[in-house]
């Protein structure tokens, strides 16, 4: 299998990785009986932090690959491309 990387892939672990820590902060709260508005503002950035990081990844791949999929494709596999990029949008 094709290795697939993007420039923006190191930034997109970076941010997963402080998600994936601030996620187990959240846990530690929990089980420690923080307060539940502490937790759920807590939660919040995890959320977000993800979602940034599902959106820039998203993004990248609509701009780079399927853009010059489309410019150096044939029909048949501009079809193809539009039916990825079709497929991706539903995880905006």
């Amino acid at each position: 299998m094709k290795k697939h990387v993007h420039e923006t892939h190191p930034d997109i672990v970076n941010r997963l990785k402080r998600a994936e820590g601030h996620l187990k902060k959240v846990i530690t709260m929990l089980e420690n009986g923080e307060g539940c508005v502490t937790v759920a503002q807590q939660l919040h950035g995890v959320y977000n932090a993800i979602g940034n990081a599902k959106t820039v990844l998203i993004q990248d791949h609509i701009e780079h690959c399927l853009d010059e999929s489309i410019i150096k494709a044939d029909l048949k596999s501009q079809k193809s491309t539009l039916t990825e990029f079709k497929e991706i949008t539903k995880y905006l």
